[in-house]
């Protein structure tokens, strides 16, 4: 909890500092790469830093924070940290890191806001800082114990041992330990992150959601090549897709990801979009294997059925369900497709249950889009889930 007197400050200075928050944020990291061009090289997203996005995410959610402890004093915006504690686990963030970052990060403030910073402000802001990021160091001590790692310990080497076309532009690489080791459980909807090599020598981090089941004795991670239209190529999944078979290894983390069946008794709705439909598919394999009887409505929209990767597992397990349908929508559905429905997701026919728990994957828009649908037929902002595949971008406009 906010001391009283910073309370006071921050809710004074919230409306200014949220103002110039982007150009903090941009600014931050300027100071940062610059102090340390190591953390641009091998820990953060290089195409996000050149698209803004990074940027913008990091000031959602330190605006949000604030807000929630002025505005908010008794609770605290847990799903948010714990989003941010995983993406953060599956990095190997340290918790001496958050001290690089509140040295570059302050120094930003003050220059953006310059005389507006009285010591009184600076105090306030820092204790803001220092209960987000002792928050995030206790949660995410926390997930490395789970996974019996020691904090930024997180990988290992896994040996490739298929691939799969899945179209021509997803893959599906099957992994194992390259040491023999059992590979590790995981919860269905969870991801890894894949350490990349590139050709200039940076290593360069990604995640991917795992498209199997937990009791898979492989695991497996489908992967889309991100194509620029406009902007520059997916530096690691055309890595992957250019180079990567059978017999070569990849670095891997440790699983995590919050996005993870919450109560498996309530009816639930899996909907996805593009290459968001893989941790479904390790959901759906997950509820096949265990038998589960409960209503499943799948949903899933796409460019097209050519492009809708692993559509013939997603029909093939929805089908296995007892009490499951699938509904999938193609902005150009093509000929021969009747049963598909054109254009995007609308759950305006769909019969949605009382007690639904919906988990939303895929782009954005469309997870506010569907999101927004399901709120109008009465779903419970709580029970309704989402996974960002990159930064979480969903703050800085809600």
């Amino acid at each position: 909890m906010l001391s009283e007197p910073s309370t006071v400050t921050v809710r004074a200075t919230l409306p200014a500092v949220g103002a110039a928050i982007g150009d903090i944020a941009d600014l931050f990291y300027r100071k940062l790469f610059d102090a340390h061009p190591e953390l641009l090289r091998d820990l953060f997203n290089r195409g996000n830093q050149a698209s803004g996005a990074q940027r913008q995410a990091l000031a959602g959610s330190i605006a949000a924070f604030a807000t929630q402890l002025v505005e908010h004093p008794d609770t605290r915006p847990d799903v948010m940290l714990g989003r941010i504690a995983h993406k953060h686990a599956s990095l190997g963030v340290t918790a001496a890191q958050y001290d690089v970052v509140h040295t570059h990060l302050f120094a930003a403030i003050a220059e953006v806001l310059g005389d507006a910073v009285t010591p009184q402000v600076a105090a306030a802001w820092d204790e803001v800082y220092w209960l987000m990021a002792n928050a995030l160091i206790a949660i995410e001590e926390r997930l490395y114990a789970r996974r019996g790692v020691l904090a930024g310990d997180v990988w290992r080497d896994w040996e490739v041992v298929s691939r799969t076309e899945e179209t021509p532009d997803v893959a599906t690489f099957g992994l194992r330990p390259a040491d023999g080791s059992p590979a590790p459980g995981f919860q269905p909807g969870q991801y890894v992150s894949v350490r990349c090599e590139l050709p200039d020598g940076a290593r360069q981090i990604r995640q991917y959601s795992l498209s199997s089941a937990p009791g898979s004795p492989l695991r497996a991670i489908t992967v889309k090549r991100v194509r620029g239209e406009g902007t520059p190529d997916g530096e690691v999944s055309r890595r992957l897709h250019e180079r990567v078979r059978p017999g070569g290894r990849l670095q891997v983390s440790a699983p995590y990801g919050d996005l993870v069946l919450k109560s498996a008794q309530a009816p639930l709705l899996l909907a996805s979009a593009g290459i968001g439909c893989t941790p479904m598919l390790s959901v759906l394999e997950h509820l096949v294997s265990g038998g589960h009887r409960g209503p499943v409505t799948v949903v899933h929209g796409d460019r097209s059925p050519d492009d809708h990767a692993l559509r013939s597992d997603h029909t093939v397990l929805t089908g296995e369900l007892p009490d499951a349908s699938a509904h999938f929508w193609y902005e150009n559905p093509g000929p021969g497709h009747p049963a598909n429905r054109t254009g995007l997701v609308d759950l305006t026919g769909l019969a949605i249950a009382s007690g639904t728990h919906a988990y939303l994957c895929g782009p954005l828009p469309f997870m506010r889009s569907v999101r927004t649908q399901l709120l109008a037929k009465g779903v419970p902002a709580a029970d309704i889930h989402y996974e960002v595949f990159g930064p979480d971008l969903w703050l800085t406009k809600d």
